[in-house]
């Protein structure tokens, strides 16, 4: 497995973790009952925590490509038939 496939892996990985992980402890402005901006939609997040999701993904991201390059270089899978 190449470094370009590993980058590609990580990237998915990434991105799935991300969507998991995006909807995990949020609450809605409505929720909290903090009014916000005026003219803010009262569903969006109060507080999305970005940051900490983005770090969350990252680490999942990288145990995940370290599985799944394992996977690939020990030979259970073949994709080169």
């Amino acid at each position: 497995m190449n470094i370009a496939a590993i980058i590609v892996v990580f990237v998915i990985w990434w991105w799935v973790a991300f969507l998991a992980v995006l909807p995990m402890g949020v609450k809605s402005r409505w929720e909290t009952g903090d009014d916000g901006v005026k003219g803010a939609d009262p569903g969006a997040p109060d507080d999305p925590q970005l940051k900490k999701k983005a770090i969350r993904a990252t680490v999942i991201a990288v145990v995940m490509t370290v599985v799944t390059a394992g996977i690939i270089m020990s030979g259970v899978f073949n994709f080169r038939d």
